[in-house]
């Protein structure tokens, strides 16, 4: 299956995991831009976000989207608001099939509610942040989807099979 696959959603949606697990299927090299961004700097996402700030984050993120999408035969699990810059949109649509995993904000609070490396949600009510954050990208993630996913209460692999399956339908982009 030619072309790139960019997964777009909110944290804890299962970007990471039905990543890795599409591209094991793809035999499409994973990577994450979190994780780059980490590699790049020796730092932690959190870390960049106390010491530079979300605008600054933004900016690598942005940096490395656009390093990342020029690459072939990948898949992509893009940060949660990597969304937030048109020009990412313009870039993850221009170089590849945009797929948006969307959860519940149940399934979203579980999957994240113990990982301190979640700089966005180290607040007092998590539930409303992820609330708001999913209202505010939501519109944006539909945007730049080729399709939407609910990753609610499902197997990965199976989740991963049917994912193939709209695949299969959908024109390789490059």
């Amino acid at each position: 299956m030619a072309g790139n696959f960019f997964l777009v959603g909110l944290m804890g949606a299962g970007k990471t995991t039905v990543g890795r697990a599409l591209a094991r299927k793809t035999g499409k090299t994973f990577y994450d831009s979190d994780h780059e961004i980490e590699a790049r700097t020796g730092v932690r996402v959190a870390t960049i976000f106390d010491i530079e700030g979300e605008l600054r984050f933004r900016d690598r993120e942005s940096s490395v989207i656009a390093d990342l999408v020029r690459m072939d035969n990948i898949v992509l699990a893009t940060g949660g608001g990597a969304v937030l810059r048109p020009e990412n949109r313009a870039e993850l649509s221009r170089h590849g099939v945009v797929i948006y995993l969307r959860a519940s904000i149940d399934d979203l609070l579980a999957r994240t509610m113990h990982d301190k490396n979640r700089p966005l949600l180290q607040i007092a009510d998590p539930r409303s942040k992820l609330q708001s954050l999913l209202e505010q990208r939501d519109p944006l993630y539909r945007e730049v989807a080729d399709i939407v996913v609910d990753t609610s209460q499902q197997n990965v692999n199976l989740l991963v099979s049917r994912l193939l399956d709209q695949l299969h339908t959908i024109p390789a982009k490059t």
